[in-house]
């Protein structure tokens, strides 16, 4: 691991696309630590819009360019999922901190030399697994690690999206994104429950795709979809409790202001606890002879302790996104392993690849 820094980290955005505008750069710059040195992005309109927007000191389309620049000390890969594992091991090979967007790549093979240069260079290496860091999500961990809930037994995902059934451009090609809802969203479910819950053992699983998103936004024509855009699975924990997850993006009414719902919850031998995203400050807690009831998040647990965001500004189920730049820049100060890191998304995507597996063959896979 690379020494402690004395001065305010240097960062480069590759990829300045919606997500890095809605959740990094607000991150960045709630962070007085660390600065906004670089970006990068192949759609040169889109770099020198930011680049005037962010008032940024350099911009390049090129990302092994920006990689190898003195003035970086850290990178935020926000591409396409093909892109990862090439971006981010040159990073690693230049001495670069790493942030990526998951899926970390389209295989667990990629993700593993990902994690393998970026432990051989001594770099901080983050998996951008945004809900671990919801407020309901912090503390049902905390519930679970404490005991309040007992034995865990059961946990259960559900992700439901109201999206338009038009393209979604390299995201819905196999070559580029690897898969669809599975990648994009359930892997997000399959990292925190093996947070709460440790190993999963094995799984069975299955994929469907049902909108041909043969057309774009506006009307043209395009190849149709190759990706699943519903995903589920079965799991069995190392610990013997058990798992099931489901996810869409075609659940007409789940809206929510394009939150969608998501209701994660566990059940233990002494009670049930309750994450929603849309309630990410508030959490359902129940006993048995009663009903699930709303308790508020206590403030300890509504952001990193010495983060200067005001849990009290902006809209709850946004603002906390912000607090994955938080680890990754404290990470990086701190001279320790950032969390979730590259190894946590390696064992997400394992899998997420085994649900493949046993979709195509019809069976139960173990984990390896």
């Amino acid at each position: 691991m690379a020494t402690k820094v004395d001065r305010p980290v240097r960062v480069a955005f590759i990829g300045t696309g919606a997500v890095t505008a809605y959740h990094h750069l607000p991150g960045l710059r709630l962070d007085p630590r660390a600065e906004l040195t670089a970006i990068c992005d192949t759609d040169p309109d889109l770099l020198e819009k930011r680049r005037q927007e962010w008032n940024v000191p350099f911009a390049s389309t090129d990302p092994a360019e920006v990689c190898r620049r003195d003035d970086v000390d850290a990178v935020v890969i926000c591409t396409p999922n093909d892109t990862h594992r090439p971006i981010s091991v040159e990073a690693a090979r230049s001495g670069k901190h790493v942030m990526c967007e998951k899926p970390l790549g389209l295989s667990a093979a990629e993700v593993r030399e990902m994690y393998e240069a970026a432990r051989e260079a001594g770099v901080v290496h983050m998996t951008a697994f945004t809900y671990r860091f919801a407020p309901s999500m912090r503390y049902l961990r905390h519930l679970l690690k404490s005991g309040a809930l007992g034995t865990p037994r059961h946990f259960r995902s559900q992700r439901f999206l109201d999206w338009p059934e038009t393209s979604w451009g390299w995201r819905q090609y196999k070559a580029r994104a690897g898969a669809g809802d599975l990648f994009d969203m359930t892997i997000h479910r399959i990292d925190f429950a093996m947070d709460l819950l440790g190993p999963i053992a094995r799984v069975c699983g299955a994929v469907a795709r049902f909108a041909p998103r043969d057309r774009t936004p506006d009307g043209r024509a395009c190849p149709p979809s190759e990706v699943d855009d519903w995903s589920c699975l079965i799991g069995e924990f190392a610990s013997g409790a058990t798992g099931v997850w489901e996810g869409t993006t075609l659940a007409k009414g789940y809206h929510r202001e394009g939150f969608g719902h998501e209701w994660a919850e566990i059940n233990g031998s002494e009670g049930s606890a309750v994450y929603r995203l849309h309630e990410p400050n508030t959490i359902l807690l129940g006993k048995t002879g009663h009903d699930l009831a709303p308790v508020d998040v206590p403030a300890e647990f509504l952001k990193p302790a010495d983060s200067p965001r005001n849990p009290a500004e902006g809209a709850p189920a946004t603002v906390f996104r912000y607090d994955l730049m938080w680890e990754f820049i404290s990470a990086i100060f701190e001279n320790r392993p950032a969390v979730p890191s590259f190894l946590d998304g390696l064992n997400a995507q394992i899998v997420a690849d085994s649900v493949l597996e046993s979709h195509a063959h019809r069976h139960w896979v173990e984990i390896k």
